[in-house]
């Protein structure tokens, strides 16, 4: 346990090639982290389509055309979140299996986003007529698993540049 607490440290000292992989992993947790959510997300979707439902009457409260393209939509964006779900899967399997430099920053780039858009929720809330805000709770939750996907994240980058120049030395 404290193998993997120390590789998901990223002020950790990283002196070996086994500590180096470990925290090159860090990167894989956080991808895997980010697969958990979203896949919770979805069945909580599919276990409470009353709230789905209800956004589509307001839709089409005024519009019944603008009922049917809502409907369509939600079931696009459900579709979209399973495949973007199952790839996230893919490529925690294969950041796992291979470490590499691209997936972590990619990574890290996407988390960043996904911090400035939760944290403008609030902020965004009134701009759209008939969206219901969402709540203050779950905000702070993504918030919280964001930023600990954003230190594995930064470990894991770390760790596979330790390890680049580990094995370049070892190559010498």
């Amino acid at each position: 346990m404290t193998d993997w607490i120390k590789a998901a440290n990223p002020t950790a000292p990283i002196t070996t090639e086994p500590e180096a992989l470990g925290a090159a992993r860090a990167s894989a947790i956080a991808i895997f982290i980010g697969f958990l959510t979203g896949a919770i997300g979805l069945i909580w979707q599919w276990l409470n389509p009353q709230d789905i439902d209800a956004i589509v009457a307001q839709a089409g409260a005024a519009d019944p055309q603008a009922a049917s393209v809502a409907a369509a939509s939600v079931q696009a964006g459900i579709w979209l979140g399973v495949a973007l779900v199952a790839i996230q899967l893919i490529l925690g399997v294969v950041q796992w299996r291979s470490p590499n430099k691209i997936l972590a920053i990619l990574f890290i780039v996407l988390v960043a986003f996904g911090i400035v858009m939760t944290a403008a929720a609030p902020l965004l809330a009134g701009m759209v007529p008939n969206v219901p805000a969402t709540p203050g709770w779950q905000i702070a939750l993504s918030l919280v698993i964001l930023a600990i996907q954003m230190i594995l994240l930064i470990a894991g980058l770390r760790g596979l540049n330790r390890l680049d120049a580990i094995q370049m030395n070892e190559s010498r």
